[in-house]
């Protein structure tokens, strides 16, 4: 029996925070995954910010001569930062347009540190995958335990049957940006 082949991955859409964060391992997280991607030849799709850890995937991916794709909303342009060195920048209506071109762009995703922002895309696509929507895996990066506690709840949402257990392996768990890259390539 042979085993099965690597899934292609051309572009990884990442949802991270604008903020750095208090914990320096975020940022350096975010630089390893925009180094990690460009080397590995996967174009980055991300929210199209200049700031916080967004800015880092972006500029790290770049820098180690990466494509980067930014998808930003009108709203968000100045308050974000829009980011003008990237290889291409949308300019979109809305956050729902935001996240829906995000998606049709990506081979995949991958959630490093973030708030509300960072919670509401990475929900939001696992809830397209639940239904059906699409077969893209998800990786979520838990820098520095960052994400135990959301581990912790989606366990006692599967114990407690608001989740089932299949739909619980929609996330692709690991601690560093490697792991996590080397996981989506294996589904």
């Amino acid at each position: 029996m042979s085993a099965m082949p690597a899934r292609v991955i051309r572009s990884i859409c990442v949802f991270c925070g604008s903020r750095h964060g208090q914990n320096p391992a975020y940022t350096e997280a975010a630089r390893e995954l925009g180094r990690l991607l460009a080397e590995r030849g996967i174009r980055l799709v991300y929210g199209g910010g200049r700031v916080g850890l967004m800015g880092e995937v972006a500029d790290a991916t770049l820098a180690a001569g990466g494509q980067v794709i930014g998808v930003i909303p009108t709203l968000l342009v100045t308050k974000e930062v829009e980011h003008r060195g990237l290889t291409q920048l949308h300019e979109v209506g809305s956050m729902h347009e935001r996240k829906a071109l995000m998606e049709q762009l990506s081979d995949a995703f991958v959630v490093l540190p973030g708030g509300f922002g960072t919670l509401d895309e990475a929900c939001e696509i696992l809830t397209w995958s639940q239904l059906g929507l699409h077969r893209k895996p998800l990786g979520l990066v838990n820098t520095a335990g960052y994400y135990d506690l959301l581990s912790a709840f989606l366990d006692h949402a599967v114990g407690e049957d608001f989740l089932s257990a299949g739909n619980r392996q929609l996330i692709l768990t690991g601690s560093t940006p490697a792991a996590v890259l080397d996981r989506l390539t294996a589904v």
